[in-house]
């Protein structure tokens, strides 16, 4: 079966849920292939593709906790119900005696709701943040955009509550070769960021996290660029001087085109004014 959904892998995904192809469909949810926007993830039939997916990583498809969680689920926006699916494969696998293996199959399975799923335990684990950093990090640098947004919003708490560690524990990721990383770091920590909790600290001084952001001011990565952009762009809400101040100082330092990107996009707000 895994050879003939090859030709799906580079599909331009469907603008409208209604074009997306049945076989296309039956493949998502068979948890053999990955989203490509929006409109897929959308599309999923979760009760199949959440009984698929413990099938294939050695769960009890018809386990009672999976199927009490499956039959609620209508009564939860779609984004939630992928929160109750991880919580309840969770609670599974905890028990499980092969704990360890199901939980390596999960995180490298080829769905990337899956991964996701995944990524959503090491909120649930109760770890401290060390730990938890070093278990998101496969996430963080997953080739898939949906899981990459997992991962930093699995950790956000983690990093709220323990804010001044995590700006120490995250200074070699800005520094690391994947650009994944990199943009990992400065998007988890963005003072106001995306569907989340806002981080009052860093609205209030976002200098802390200036150790984090100097190095990226010159970064070659577009995904990091937008990131850094966004992050100053955020912090210029409260802190608009500052940000002015770190502009004018990044843009002396370096002529790059890099920076003058990040520059303009990080000033938006406040050109606007």
């Amino acid at each position: 079966m895994a050879g003939s959904i090859e030709h799906l892998k580079t599909r331009k995904g469907a603008f409208r849920i209604a074009l997306i192809p049945p076989e296309v469909l039956q493949a998502l949810n068979d948890g053999l292939l990955e989203t490509v926007n929006l409109n897929e993830f959308l599309a999923l039939e979760l009760p199949r593709l959440a009984r698929s997916v413990a099938g294939q990583i050695g769960i009890d498809a018809a386990h009672e906790r999976l199927e009490d969680t499956l039959a609620m689920l209508a009564s939860f926006k779609p984004m939630k119900r992928h929160d109750h699916v991880a919580r309840a494969f969770y609670d599974i696998v905890a028990l499980h005696p092969e704990r360890d293996a199901i939980a390596h199959r999960i995180a490298t399975h080829p769905s990337d709701a899956a991964r996701c799923w995944a990524a959503q335990w090491i909120t649930l684990s109760g770890l401290e943040l060390p730990r938890q950093l070093q278990a998101v990090r496969r996430f963080a640098a997953d080739p898939h955009f949906g899981v990459r947004e997992i991962a930093w919003m699995a950790v956000r708490d983690a990093v709220i509550a323990s804010l001044d560690e995590a700006l120490e524990l995250l200074q070699p990721w800005v520094r690391d070769a994947d650009p994944n990383i990199r943009r990992f770091a400065s998007e988890l920590t963005r003072p106001r960021g995306v569907w989340c909790a806002q981080i009052e600290a860093l609205k209030a001084e976002p200098w802390l996290a200036l150790p984090l952001l100097e190095p990226l001011q010159a970064d070659g990565s577009r995904y990091v660029q937008n990131s850094v952009a966004n992050w100053l762009n955020d912090a210029s809400k409260t802190q608009g001087e500052w940000v002015e101040s770190v502009a004018a100082r990044w843009l002396a330092a370096s002529d790059a085109p890099a920076t003058r990107y990040i520059v303009r996009r990080a000033l938006r707000t406040l050109s606007k004014a």
